[in-house]
């Protein structure tokens, strides 16, 4: 991949903040006609720096109004047992993000639920699904303050 430019750390940050920006406004806002402008967004979505455009969905209008932390640690650790990991989370529909982390515990999950008796079939799933899991401990988030995918862009 080749290092970004100005223009191209520009046109990521402003597809962030407006994903449906049309290129015309975009090429404007960046300074370049839209024809060079749309090639440079096609150029970083065939390079994989662009990965795709999303909906964002408040999760109290589909259901979903709890968020739920939870790290796990592992009875084995090999790249057998993560690539288990990884395979089974990928099935678990309430399992928004999932990390291999370092310190006591060895994953950071983050879920969506409904109501908390949902939360105990979801750890009970999660533990049934991973059977080197050993330990898991969690925490309800009580208030979002900040939640964003936005990354920035600047050097």
């Amino acid at each position: 991949m080749r290092e970004l430019d100005r223009v191209d750390r520009k046109i990521l940050d402003l597809l962030q903040k407006n994903g449906r920006m049309a290129m015309t406004e975009l090429a404007d806002k960046v300074g370049l006609s839209a024809t060079p402008c749309t090639e440079r967004v096609r150029r970083l979505e065939r390079e994989g720096v662009i990965t795709g455009y999303h909906a964002r969905v408040d999760p109290a209008a589909v259901g979903r109004p709890l968020l739920v932390f939870v790290e796990l640690k592992l009875s084995a650790k090999s790249g057998e047992v993560f690539d288990k990991v990884k395979k089974e989370m990928l099935f678990i529909p309430e399992v928004m993000e999932c990390h291999l982390v370092s310190g006591e515990f060895d994953y950071l999950i983050k879920a969506r639920i409904a109501q908390m008796g949902e939360y105990r079939r979801l750890l009970g799933n999660i533990l049934l699904r991973l059977p080197a899991a050993a330990q898991s401990r969690s925490s309800v988030v009580m208030e979002e303050v900040k939640e964003t995918l936005y990354v920035p862009t600047a050097e």
